[in-house]
């Protein structure tokens, strides 16, 4: 059984941490718990951690000072004051029973990191059941090249930053806000970003209305006095944000009384301009190098929010018209046999079907996927939606399903989605056969997207992908 969040607040935690000296972190090799941890250091802690695998995450840590245990052992907390696990962890991890044991003071991921943003003056949490990731990216593109210097704690690396977290001035703190286990009730924003609200995580939300219902709270932490940047086209946002007390700066492209809207929207390859209105009068036009109908959206959204941070509209076009991608988000990787080969993140149905209709608008040739799909509770409650997602593609690979927290109690199987998907599907099993297989099917011309939040990714091992231009 996994750990569950602590919710103490920063006030607590303050105190708890007031005499600390070190602070330990269970499963510091997480993108966002590489990333505390790292801020930890700098301010001036003895910081240490383990991890089941020494990856690049951890690699990087340890060149910068902090101590590394690979696995878990009691014996790795000695000298230790505090200690921050992460929820994937288990109830009965060593180290988290021997500090309870010992009685250290134990904290969740989120609600450490909401102790530390409150050292910031503004705090943009950036919300949403998709497209997190890659609009925290796109904010952290824009201010950063506007000179802005934010702290920005991210759940995909960005070439800019080096990384998925830059440590910049005191002023500016910008983070991902993951809903899963309502982690983001422990964050403290003064401007809370509502992408958009879709029934996922079925193994903790138990219908839409609990997903409205949190991220309607989420927002209103940001206060009578803060803001809420919030999609004016999705429904669920709006029932969200009913009685929020703050102001509300609205995005879409379809509700005309949108504060920052879309027009003139233009598609050449996938990829889209398109002119920005901000209260009816125009104030950018904006050309995507990235692809794909949704980053519309995350484009608004960033608008809005670096419009708050005081950047005008020049400097948000540029910003965005540099900004080449978050990491695992429609991922440029090479050429294989002629073909364009991408690596993508996503996992849920509404962003595999967006993913795949950006991508099709792209090829030349066929539309290859080589898909894994993340926990057999998300697979089972929304099977239906995955395979008529899928269908997008010419062709569909369906690899194992990544566990991660959970077992098999469900039966589905990739053979099972694949006979859902269609004659164009079949499962593989071993990513040593997927990349086999895709590599004697692409064409001159295809688009392949190695798809999924687990560890899909390792199909890259098996390719010899030669450098080439992006589709």
């Amino acid at each position: 059984m996994a750990l569950q969040n602590t919710h103490y607040g920063a006030a607590e935690i303050a105190r708890m941490l007031a005499s600390c000296r070190s602070i330990y972190f269970i499963g510091i090799g997480g993108i966002n718990m590489s990333s505390l941890a790292h801020l930890t250091r700098r301010a001036g802690y003895r910081t240490g951690g383990s991890d089941r695998v020494r990856s690049a995450l951890v690699c990087r840590l340890e060149d910068e000072g902090v101590e590394i245990f690979l696995g878990h052992d009691a014996a790795n907390l000695e000298g230790y004051d505090a200690v921050v696990y992460t929820v994937a962890v288990g109830a009965d991890n060593p180290e988290y029973l021997e500090a309870c044991r010992r009685g250290i003071p134990c904290i969740s991921r989120s609600d450490y990191m909401g102790y530390l943003m409150t050292d910031y003056t503004v705090r943009i949490g950036i919300s949403g059941s998709h497209g997190k990731s890659t609009c925290t990216s796109m904010c952290a593109e824009v201010l950063l090249r506007a000179d802005k210097n934010p702290t920005v704690l991210s759940g995909a690396e960005l070439a800019l930053m080096k990384g998925a977290y830059f440590v910049g001035g005191e002023e500016l703190f910008v983070f991902e806000a993951c809903e899963y286990m309502d982690s983001f009730l422990d964050f403290n924003p003064t401007v809370s970003v509502l992408l958009n609200v879709e029934l996922d995580h079925v193994d903790y939300f138990a219908d839409l209305a609990q997903m409205r219902r949190s991220f309607g709270r989420f927002a209103s932490l940001a206060g009578k006095n803060g803001f809420a940047v919030a999609n004016a086209d999705d429904e669920n946002v709006k029932i969200a944000l009913d009685g929020f007390e703050g102001e509300i700066l609205d995005f879409g492209i379809q509700n005309e009384a949108a504060r920052f809207r879309a027009m003139d929207i233009r598609e050449n390859g996938g990829r889209y301009s398109f002119r920005v209105l901000r209260d009816g009068e125009e104030f950018c036009r904006i050309a995507l190098s990235v692809s794909g109908y949704h980053n519309i959206y995350n484009a608004l959204a960033c608008t809005a929010v670096c419009s708050l941070c005081g950047l005008s509209g020049e400097e948000i076009a540029r910003g965005l018209s540099a900004f080449g991608g978050a990491s695992r988000r429609m991922e440029y990787k090479g050429e294989l046999g002629g073909a364009a080969v991408y690596d993508d993140y996503a996992h849920h149905p509404t962003e595999i079907r967006t993913t795949l209709e950006g991508a099709k608008r792209m090829a030349k040739g066929r539309l290859f996927c080589v898909f894994q799909s993340h926990t057999y509770s998300r697979t089972h409650a929304l099977f239906d939606e995955f395979a008529d997602a899928l269908r997008i593609a010419d062709r569909v690979i369906v690899t194992d399903i990544y566990a991660a927290r959970e077992t098999d109690t469900l039966g589905v199987s990739p053979e099972g989605l694949a006979e859902k998907i269609g004659t164009h599907a079949s499962a593989c099993h071993g990513f040593s056969a997927a990349a086999e297989r895709l590599a004697a099917e692409l064409r001159e011309g295809d688009v392949a997207i190695v798809m999924g939040a687990g560890d899909v990714f390792k199909v890259f091992d098996y390719l010899d992908l030669k450098k080439g231009e992006r589709a």
